[in-house]
């Protein structure tokens, strides 16, 4: 009875000390052993099951995959003067997890030293280039078309040329870093520029300017547009004189023959009774003469007043 119970004891602690002996390695993690503080062995990257001796040797886990950085905001001048907001971040990872156990000990330290090399590097190389080279990597023609900026920045091509361009500034960032990590047993996968802005004075420097672009254009379709107005003003009086002009014309050209016309259809029609025209007339004469307002003296002998006094003679 009393074996029975010596050999169970004996199982349990065995099993205790296999299992406290045993630990698990997944695809993302990998561990390094260390005993009394000192690494022992080499680490374990590959996915499985590992024993240690339990109680004297302990596990130190580290991620094995693609880790991020991101970094703070800061303002940077630029080559040409101009101060921006720069937000980067980086992908970096663990190759040699015994050196990183050895010098920073865990991510979050390991992270601090990203800030100490990664943030330097971003600014040396900001502050060493003009914005457009931060901002663009090639010198492709831009898609967007603005309407009247065609004749302001005509002139502004060799201002706008990119000589290096973001990509290779990138590029340089994590050249100068990548050796200062090696140390640490981190290698950084790439370093990117995650957003770049004006700081505020800046930025309201750059709308005065943009609103002055705007004003120009402005004034440009208004001058272009009263310039245009005028002109089909004046062609329309020049039209409208002419028009006016060959109507008149016409008219006057209608009425001469009409009054033509007129004289000969008189002159025919008096001329066949020339005393009747004279007798006619003459009446039309006193008609416009003749009233109780005028008064009027003639001699006996006017032929203005011989067919009055006809008319006087007779019964």
């Amino acid at each position: 009875m009393k074996s029975k119970g010596i050999l169970l004891i004996i199982t349990i602690f065995a099993v205790l000390f296999v299992l406290s002996s045993a630990y698990i390695v997944n695809e993302t993690e990998q561990v390094v052993v260390t005993q009394f503080g000192k690494v022992v062995g080499i680490p374990k990257k590959e996915p499985g099951l590992y024993f240690r001796i339990p109680f004297i040797q302990n596990t130190n886990y580290f991620p094995k995959n693609l880790q991020i950085w991101d970094g703070d905001p800061g303002q940077i001048p630029t080559l040409d003067k101009t101060y921006i907001w720069v937000d980067a971040f980086a992908r970096w990872k663990i190759t040699d997890p015994i050196k990183f156990f050895q010098t920073v000990n865990n991510t979050v330290s390991g992270l601090g030293r990203l800030d100490d090399i990664i943030d330097p590097a971003v600014r040396n190389f900001i502050t060493s280039y003009r914005l457009v080279e931060a901002v663009r990597k090639t010198n492709r023609k831009l898609d967007t078309f603005e309407i009247g900026l065609e004749d302001i920045k005509k002139d502004e091509g060799s201002i706008y040329k990119i000589e290096t361009g973001r990509e290779k500034i990138t590029e340089g960032i994590l050249k100068q870093a990548q050796p200062k990590l090696d140390k640490f047993g981190i290698e950084l996968v790439d370093v990117k520029i995650k957003r770049i802005n004006y700081v505020e004075q800046v930025r309201e420097s750059v709308y005065g300017r943009m609103i002055a672009e705007r004003r120009q254009i402005a004034e440009k379709f208004r001058s272009e547009g009263s310039g245009e107005a005028r002109k089909i003003i004046g062609e329309k009086e020049r039209d409208l004189k002419k028009i006016t002009s060959e109507a008149y014309k016409i008219a006057q050209e209608i009425k001469g023959k009409a009054d033509a016309e007129a004289t000969i259809i008189y002159a025919k029609s008096y001329g066949v009774d020339p005393e009747f025209y004279s007798f006619n007339k003459t009446l039309e004469i006193y008609k416009d003469v003749l009233d109780d307002k005028n008064s009027l003296v003639l001699s006996t002998d006017s032929d203005f007043f011989k067919y009055i006094k006809g008319l006087s003679n007779n019964p």
